[in-house]
């Protein structure tokens, strides 16, 4: 058990402070993004009419989320922010199923990679609804239905992000816990596999969707 709490940290003293880097999860982390570039390449390098298996499966994440973006968004919008919701599924996605693969742990379980995300796609939002509306409208928003409740307002909006953060967290560690505890019970025989591909593939993917989709709704609420 004491392998869920064993974190490979690198401390950096710069200027006389301390800088600590979850080693495990930055090697995770690039190990995702070194994938998904040779996914990108493999599935672009020959595109032809008669699509290759990576082309379709490229072209039909992209078709997909394309769609939705423009759905939420208006085409305008969903052209711009598009890119963005895909490759941040594909990110979540392929972080979510690292974990099926033995010796490889999932990024998102550690809080830093999923509270990123949701800061960038809380910055995104508000940075989208002030440009959709203009900085004066923006900020009346937040004084509805009445000015006292400007402040409950803007603590509606910070809770945004510790939700959406903490939800990815907590399914994927929780899993992790699960997984951890049925091994040590049956002696890693049948159960915890099966397990395993349970929480990664299925529970992994709904998440990475669900973040995505909180994400696509959060700048759609801001731009409305």
């Amino acid at each position: 058990m004491e392998d869920l709490g064993k974190i490979h940290q690198l401390i950096i003293h710069i200027f006389g402070q301390d800088f600590t880097f979850n080693i495990e999860s930055m090697i995770m982390t690039w190990i995702v993004i070194i994938s998904l570039l040779i996914f990108g390449y493999l599935a672009a390098r020959k595109r032809n009419i008669i699509p290759n298996l990576l082309q379709v499966v490229g072209e039909m994440i992209i078709r997909i989320f394309y769609d939705l973006t423009e759905d939420a968004l208006g085409e305008e919008l969903g052209k711009k922010y598009a890119p963005m919701i895909c490759g941040l599924f594909m990110f979540l996605f392929l972080c979510n199923w690292l974990g099926i693969f033995p010796h490889l742990e999932e990024p998102t379980k550690d809080l830093n990679t999923p509270l990123s995300y949701g800061i960038m796609g809380f910055i995104l939002a508000h940075h989208a609804g002030i440009k959709a509306k203009g900085l004066k409208t923006y900020l009346k928003d937040y004084c509805e239905p009445m000015f006292i409740m400007a402040p409950l307002n803007v603590i509606g909006e910070l809770a945004k992000v510790i939700s959406i953060s903490f939800r990815l967290f907590g399914n994927i560690m929780g899993g992790s816990i699960i997984i951890l505890v049925v091994s040590y019970l049956t002696f890693n025989l049948v159960t915890p596999p099966f397990l395993n591909a349970f929480f990664g593939a299925f529970v992994g993917t709904i998440q990475a969707f669900v973040f995505t989709m909180l994400t696509l709704v959060y700048i759609a609420v801001q731009v409305a």
